[in-house]
């Protein structure tokens, strides 16, 4: 039988490293469209897309939420991950108004790029 609370501490750790890489991607997209490497920038914005795809498709949650709440009571925003209440509690808000400006702010440097 596995124990609840290592399970648990398991599940926080996966999902903060998870969460950890889709944050840097999210920060990446601009400056990588800084400095023109649109392949990059590509590669980042479909990875984000398939994360969100994911979410979409979870009702707008993370698999393992679901995976963590089998091994706890406990329902505040950050009971599934290793982040502060407040980043956790606003995270969908936060990123995605830092991917959508990361988006413009790599369309204007590819539009500048193809302008030049």
């Amino acid at each position: 039988m596995t124990d609840p609370a290592r399970a648990l501490r398991a599940v926080k750790a996966i999902h903060t490293a998870a969460w950890a890489f889709f944050a840097a991607c999210i920060l990446a997209i601009p400056l990588a469209a800084w400095q023109g490497r649109f392949k990059l920038v590509f590669v980042l914005i479909c990875l984000v897309l398939l994360e969100i795809g994911v979410l979409v498709f979870h009702g707008w949650a993370c698999p393992l939420t679901a995976v963590a709440a089998r091994y706890t009571e406990d329902r505040r925003d950050n009971f599934d991950i290793y982040l502060p209440l407040w980043l956790a509690r606003h995270n969908k808000t936060i990123f995605g108004w830092l991917f959508a400006a990361g988006l413009l702010f790599a369309l204007a440097c590819w539009q500048r790029w193809i302008g030049s």
